[in-house]
């Protein structure tokens, strides 16, 4: 039952070039940085992420995007992140852009075992008819489109058909966890991380405080340790390690 691995490197020993990955994170908060950055350290590639965004200022996923490791990415938002935006229209990196709730629900509902549901979101656009560029050919043009998804009708709406997300591996950061895996999310750190460990078939917590079997509250768990195969303890500079995307101040 003791789940807790001796370093990030261990952590992320076995993920291969090619394999799924969902991670966790929204902007800066949330990012399980230190097993990014041990993927990224290993050399991995061609890894098909599964995420809200893909990194910014220049961390979380961003890292293994500017190396070249990432070849597609299932996501909600590009925002500011140019070298993301720069790759897609380059040709250089495969896309599937859908709303965010959408996400948010693909990765619990595979995560739930639940192979795909009806959802009103998307209806009459591009989402449920297809044409969605996935990748461009570097000179403007679309060279992979989104298929036409299946829309059906409940109670006079139309509702479209998604699947639910399923990955290789998982990548989350919680602020305690124990060594049984189970998980406690601090604030808007708990935002895709309870439904990206779900979707991992071998999910990898990263986590600032370790506790003892019986220390969480089971009231307080965010997450069971049933989804979560593996546990790292950051070192309290690692935990400290947080970042803030836009600074604002008052006078």
């Amino acid at each position: 039952m003791d789940k807790v691995v001796a370093s990030a490197a261990a952590a992320v020993a076995d993920v291969p070039d090619g394999a799924s990955l969902a991670v966790g994170g929204f902007g800066l908060s949330g990012v399980p940085n230190v097993l990014i950055r041990a993927l990224h350290e290993r050399g991995t590639r061609g890894l098909s992420v599964v995420s809200n965004n893909c990194g910014a200022k220049e961390s979380g996923l961003a890292v293994l995007l500017a190396a070249g490791r990432i070849a597609r990415v299932t996501g909600s938002y590009i925002g500011a992140n140019k070298e993301f935006a720069r790759q897609y229209l380059a040709g250089e990196l495969e896309v599937e852009m859908i709303p965010q709730g959408t996400l948010a629900e693909r990765l619990r509902a595979g995560g739930a075992g639940i192979p795909a549901f009806y959802t009103p979101a998307g209806v009459g656009t591009q989402i449920a008819e297809g044409g969605l560029p996935w990748r461009y050919d570097g000179a403007g043009g679309v060279a992979l489109a989104s298929p036409a998804k299946e829309v059906r009708d409940f109670d006079g709406t139309d509702h479209v058909l998604e699947r639910g997300i399923r990955t290789d591996f998982a990548l989350v950061r919680a602020a305690r966890g124990d060594r049984h895996g189970n998980l406690v999310f601090a604030k808007s750190a708990r935002n895709f991380n309870p439904l990206a460990a779900m979707a991992g078939r071998i999910t990898v917590a990263e986590v600032e405080e370790l506790v003892e079997p019986g220390a969480l509250d089971p009231d307080a768990v965010h997450l069971p340790g049933i989804f979560v195969q593996r546990v790292l303890a950051l070192t309290p500079g690692q935990a400290a390690d947080k970042g803030i995307e836009r600074r604002t101040v008052t006078s």
